[in-house]
């Protein structure tokens, strides 16, 4: 059992809807279109500045996430390589950060959440919230559920623990690839498919789609060739 693989733990998942989109209490998203909410959850062992410095210095990012570019300011506009990008809707350092998530160009709506703040116990550590918000194709959700985005999140969150750590991976790609990653995939898409279920979803539909994440993000490799015998 691997050390990496048992921090899986370390995060508090959530999953839950808000109303369509112009009811009294939410205006955000497309008029008619349920919003699908993911949160983690951690404590780190450094204060809120360090936590908040590694989360968007574009230099510091890029050791542990995804290079970072753009016009990082309240306003602005910033984009993830390979992945997301989006406005940086409100900036508080270093307590909060909420930025819109899409991707190319396609239309939509998603929100990505940060909070921060000192452990009441503790102020050498930081309490961490990450909140993912969007709508989601009925199709992707029935399929998938939260692990889609959780799993993604899970891993990210291990990056930034093990960098805060100074005790990275070493080369990601490889990582990804080894049984230790698919251990660490296939039990945070447990977690989700708990996470699932705690929110209402049935038994039989969590328990597919947590098979579907874990097969996404971790696919089965091809057969060892068998011994021939003389």
């Amino acid at each position: 059992m691997s050390e990496i693989a048992d921090r899986i733990d370390d995060v508090r998942r959530e999953v839950g809807t808000r109303p369509p989109a112009g009811a009294p209490e939410d205006t955000e998203g497309p008029a008619g279109e349920e919003v699908r909410t993911v949160l983690l959850a951690r404590a780190f062992d450094a204060p809120p500045e360090t936590v908040w410095r590694a989360c968007t210095d574009p230099e510091r990012v890029g050791r542990w996430f995804l290079p970072l570019g753009g016009d990082l300011r309240p306003g602005g506009h910033y984009r993830l390589e390979g992945n997301a990008g989006g406005e940086i809707l409100d900036c508080e350092p270093p307590r909060l950060l909420r930025v819109s998530w899409l991707f190319g160009e396609s239309p939509g709506f998603g929100e990505v959440e940060l909070r921060l703040a000192p452990e009441p116990e503790d102020g050498g550590r930081t309490a961490f919230e990450l909140e993912h918000i969007a709508v989601v194709p009925p199709g992707m959700w029935d399929r998938f559920g939260p692990g889609a985005v959780g799993v993604g999140w899970d891993l990210a969150l291990l990056g930034l623990d093990l960098h805060l750590l100074g005790r990275p991976v070493g080369d990601p790609a490889a990582w990804q690839v080894s049984d230790e990653a698919r251990e660490f995939i296939a039990r945070s898409a447990e977690r989700w498919g708990a996470a699932h279920r705690a929110s209402g979803a049935p038994e039989d539909v969590a328990a597919s789609a947590a098979r579907e994440t874990t097969a996404f993000y971790a696919p089965p490799g091809p057969p060892e060739d068998s011994a021939e015998t003389a």
